[in-house]
């Protein structure tokens, strides 16, 4: 056998290795013209847009002595849709990358969200670059798997030859952001760089960490953060090396800003979206002259107050910007002020806390029992992992944000069903005035041993026929930043899109195109606790949030959303 020549190759030039040649790019990362077009004459397609008119047909319910009146309701709209996808950033706490097309920047406070922020970049990496690698069961290609965008599809018709219903990627529906485009920065409160920071975080195959390495290391280090000790648990102080200097709130926040405006210069972007991914904060206390409005939440930034948190710093500092602002933990970091300040400066905001394994399960599950006439009766979730979240989360006053953020997620399922669950009664206290509800308990425990490998394990206790009861038991193993990253690009992509699309009711004489309200709730399918227009009632509901998504993108296209009735298949 002849002698091989062998160059040691640091995995820099991997995009022109032998691997490529027999790995082709996986399907959800493949890039696809626009091809969905819809002939119709409520459908025009220009240069610069999509515009569509939709029917949103809806019903009134009165009721009167016990009478149910119902008189359905049609109200006409038009989506206007901008075709060029904005150059964007992502900043989520990690130094800025090359220039490209788009970007995100993430706010980071060294918890598993870093390790989520870490992957991020990793998984960017390795798909921009088209970077395989070698596991113990072979050759692995890079991909977006766990992407709802990137990897699910949307039912948009049905072939009139043979009947067959057709699909297509949600991604394709209208145009967005290909996540290789994105350019990442942020900050974090830890000056560890992101090539480090991959080995402490002991994740990915070795193969994988040894070729991103490289790009991994032009990112440096993240630019300092905000660090308020009174907010996250006192166990990240050791970590708390790179932070914005001195106690003014103030100051920090324009520092913020710079920040945004100069990531958004340097790699010549038309939209950045902030995203939270770092710690767990304590619940901030809603102090009347506070932070219950606009004003007041501005005047406190400026008196350094002791009540604004970090992530409520980074929201203001988004929407005074003019950028998205994403939450991905479960805080409240919307306080009234901020959903105000939102509303009047006409910019995004959407949350909180990523849904990603547990709680999304929950969300089918419980669902599934009211809606098939089973009572609940308790909910015992435990779960327990080693990475740094858990570590946080050990405090009380950041597991009690957990705790809120997962205990809500049943809420609307039992609102909806009083035959099963005994409504709320008016003038009573205790739990009479809340109505009935299952017993719902929420255990989170810090295991160093399994690291990013979480496990849950749930118990859904039920009442059945006469009296009857049913266990069931459910174990969950899985990696949890793994899970989360690429929620935190469809967070992303979509906050990105929502930016582009605008309306007016042309029922209610709406003659200018508007953009939507400032609160992003159709996110609502990738979080615990969704952010929605004060008012109105929270939907987590996963079956519900995932249609609702379908129908408005299908809507901005005009086609009606998914129809099950599927009266085709049931006559003659």
């Amino acid at each position: 056998m002849a002698p091989q020549s062998y160059t040691p190759s640091s995995g820099y030039n991997t995009p022109d290795s032998q691997l490529e040649s027999i790995v082709p790019i996986h399907p959800t990362a493949v890039r696809r013209p626009e091809y969905i077009e819809v002939h119709s004459e409520n459908t025009t397609y220009t240069d610069e847009h999509i515009t569509a008119k939709y029917f949103y047909r809806g019903a009134d319910v009165v009721i009167s002595d016990g009478q149910f009146n119902v008189t359905p309701t049609v109200k006409q709209f038009e989506f206007q849709t901008t075709r060029k996808v904005a150059k964007t950033g992502y900043v989520n706490d990690s130094y800025p990358e090359s220039p490209a097309s788009y970007g995100l920047l993430q706010a980071h406070d060294d918890r598993h969200e870093w390790q989520q922020r870490v992957y991020a970049v990793r998984y960017y990496s390795c798909n921009k670059h088209q970077i395989s690698w070698h596991t113990k069961d072979g050759i692995q290609q890079p991909n977006y798997i766990g992407s709802v965008l990137r990897a699910s599809t949307v039912r948009i018709g049905s072939d009139p030859g043979t009947a067959k219903e057709v699909y297509v990627p949600i991604c394709d529906v209208l145009p967005m952001v290909h996540p290789n485009d994105l350019v990442l920065g942020g900050w974090d409160i830890s000056s560890m760089p992101m090539d480090k920071a991959m080995e402490r975080a002991r994740v990915l195959d070795y193969d994988l960490q040894r070729q991103v390495k490289p790009h991994m290391t032009l990112l440096g280090s993240p630019l300092p953060s905000v660090y308020y000790p009174d907010f996250i648990a006192a166990n990240q102080e050791s970590r708390a090396d790179n932070v914005i200097p001195g106690t003014d709130k103030q100051a920090h926040l324009e520092h913020i800003r710079a920040d945004i405006r100069r990531f958004k210069a340097e790699n010549q972007l038309d939209r950045v979206i902030v995203f939270w991914t770092a710690n767990t904060e304590r619940y901030s206390d809603i102090i009347p002259g506070v932070n219950d409005t606009a004003d007041n939440l501005l005047a406190s930034i400026r008196s350094s107050h002791s009540e604004v948190s970090p992530s409520t710093l980074f929201a203001v500092a988004s929407i005074l910007e003019g950028e998205p602002f994403v939450n991905g933990a479960p805080q409240n970091t919307f306080v009234p002020g901020v959903i105000e300040l939102a509303e009047r400066e006409k910019s995004f905001i959407g949350g909180d806390d990523l849904k990603s394994g547990q709680t999304k399960l929950k969300s089918v599950l419980a669902e599934f029992l009211v809606n098939a006439g089973i009572k609940p009766l308790s909910i015992a979730s435990y779960n327990h992992l080693g990475n740094n979240d858990g570590h946080n989360l050990s405090a009380e006053p950041q597991f009690k944000s957990k705790e809120i953020s997962k205990s809500s997620v049943v809420d609307d399922m039992v609102e909806a069903n009083h035959l099963l669950y005994k409504p709320p009664v008016p003038g009573l206290k205790g739990k009479a005035a809340k109505g009935e509800h299952p017993d719902h308990v929420v255990v989170i425990k810090y295991v160093p041993a399994v690291g990013d490998s979480k496990r849950a394990i749930d118990e859904y206790y039920s009442e059945i026929f006469c009296g009857g009861r049913q266990t069931i038991n459910i174990f969950n193993e899985c990696e949890d930043s793994l899970l989360a990253t690429p929620l935190i690009l469809d967070l992303s992509i979509l906050a990105e899109l929502l930016t582009r699309v605008k309306y007016r009711e042309l029922s209610a004489g709406q003659a200018d195109f508007a953009p939507l309200y400032p609160v992003l709730s159709l996110l609502s399918y990738m979080c615990k606790a969704p952010l929605v227009k004060p008012g109105t009632d929270v939907v987590n509901s996963l079956g519900r949030q995932r249609n609702a998504l379908d129908a408005f993108l299908k809507a901005c296209i005009g086609l009606e959303g998914n129809n099950d009735l599927l009266l085709e298949t049931r006559i003659w």
